[in-house]
């Protein structure tokens, strides 16, 4: 046990093997659950808006919670965390384990939006209060340094609402939210290696690791599976859970290391949900309905219009986020309300280009003529 103890004190050791043991128990777990759900008719089946072929289990975030409570569970046990560190974890799971069950009950026999949402916002406020991570400051964005205590509190709150939304919004095409998860859990991974929190680090490659074993499966022809709300609240919480942290670690203690525009930085890991999220709403509430409701005016259906498979759509997301962070860290070194002026430009811009072809598209077809109508007519 003393062997274990030493090898584990290690923090990057202990993420490596994290990130492993959690993939390893996925790939094992989410075979028993596309079994167990098409014995039990837990199942996706295709409509207007879920276009797949065939019945889909859609519990696949019963996997991923299990593989990701179980590894980070073991792997703290034989990390020595201190105290203050032990509690967090522990207000960790206890908000998660709420968002969880209620996706498993909308999966199953579904729930309200409002029930939905007091359930994030009870989750929410669990953390922000009693692990007090939240946003201190906005670093000088719009010139605005420290934020009072209830500002603080609430616009966390406001923002994991909008992360726990964005991921469940963007999980309409196979991978696509998964991988935008995976890129923004290796992102966050390593700015808390550079900064030194092992805890954050531990739970961000512990997710990779849940996240690459579903999506195994989510990209399968023979054994395909959904994560379901189940999967989507959970993912998006550790991911605004994630953000958070390390806004609240930067704002909270003087800037040491690499990053000087951490607003920004986070704003370009989380930009396609948070644009697509806001983009949809506006678009319900102009046309009069509840910002909740189901349409398919996303940005991947856009893509689907254009005739994209789910692969490409999946893989046109993540390099355009990978480019958008990138350039982040490119604009550092000027204004930090000129940094997020050219983010969210750049964001805005590649988000429209998909709406914007699908019309040019659409025009196109009513200009040019069907030639299939002219066959068969002699000369």
């Amino acid at each position: 046990m003393l062997f274990l103890y030493n090898l584990f004190s290690n923090f990057y050791l202990s993420a490596f093997f994290a990130m492993a043991l959690a993939l390893w128990l996925s790939l094992k777990m989410f075979p028993v659950i596309i079994h167990l759900a098409k014995e039990k008719k837990f199942i996706d089946k295709p409509d207007e808006r879920h276009q797949h072929n065939g019945n889909v289990p859609n519990l696949g975030g019963v996997g991923m919670f299990i593989s990701f409570s179980l590894s980070i569970g073991l792997l703290s046990s034989l990390t020595p965390l201190g105290h203050p560190e032990l509690r967090q974890l522990l207000v960790l799971f206890a908000a998660i384990i709420i968002l969880f069950f209620l996706g498993v009950k909308d999966d199953i026999i579904g729930l309200s939006p409002t029930k939905k949402f007091i359930g994030q916002t009870v989750a929410s406020f669990l953390v922000v209060l009693l692990t007090d991570v939240r946003i201190y400051s906005l670093g000088g964005l719009f010139g605005i340094g420290e934020l009072p205590f209830i500002i603080s509190v609430l616009f966390s709150v406001l923002i994991f609402l909008i992360l726990i939304n964005g991921f469940n919004l963007i999980d309409g095409v196979d991978g696509l939210a998964a991988t935008v998860a995976v890129v923004c859990s290796l992102c966050f991974g390593v700015f808390f290696f550079l900064d030194g929190n092992n805890l954050m680090m531990l739970v961000s490659f512990t997710l990779i690791g849940s996240l690459i074993g579903f999506l195994r499966f989510n990209l399968s022809d023979k054994l395909k599976l959904f994560m379901g709300d189940s999967g989507s609240l959970f993912m998006g919480f550790i991911i605004a859970y994630l953000a958070i942290s390390f806004l609240g670690i930067r704002t909270s203690v003087p800037a040491q290391s690499i990053f000087r525009n951490e607003f920004i930085v986070v704003l370009a890991v989380l930009s396609f949900p948070i644009i697509d999220t806001i983009r949809v709403f506006i678009i319900r509430i102009l046309n009069n309905r509840s910002p909740f409701s189901a349409d398919r005016n996303h940005i991947h259906h856009r893509l689907l219009a254009l005739g994209l498979s789910h692969i490409q759509i999946t893989s046109l997301v993540a390099i355009a986020n990978i480019t958008i962070i990138s350039l982040a860290f490119m604009v550092k070194d000027i204004n930090i309300n000129l940094q997020l002026l050219i983010i969210s430009s750049v964001t805005i811009l590649l988000c429209l280009l998909p709406c914007v072809m699908v019309r040019i598209k659409g025009k196109v077809k009513l200009i040019m003529p069907n030639f299939e109508d002219f066959k068969g007519i002699s000369p």
